[in-house]
């Protein structure tokens, strides 16, 4: 997705692992994610740039979508998918 279609998500739910380091937002990521429902998008707030390579590797293993991530200020805004 462009950064503007990115701004524009209205994510479902979103999970705040700012002040944390991997693996802990996936964990956060993968809990909230079962919580929504399938098609739902949710955010997950982090300023760990390990999301960035993190995030699209454990959405491709688990069969999520990965969105995109927009970045500011050092910290990072991933969105994801719910697939399955």
């Amino acid at each position: 997705m462009t950064e503007q279609e990115l701004r524009a998500l209205k994510p479902d739910a979103t999970v705040d692992a700012r002040g944390t380091y991997c693996p802990v937002p996936i964990v956060l990521a993968k809990r909230e994610l079962e919580q929504i429902r399938v098609g739902e998008i949710l955010e997950v707030l982090a300023d760990d740039a390990g999301i960035l390579g993190d995030m699209p590797h454990w959405c491709k293993s688990t069969g999520q979508e990965y969105l995109g991530t927009l970045q500011e200020d050092g910290e990072f805004r991933t969105f994801v998918r719910r697939l399955k």
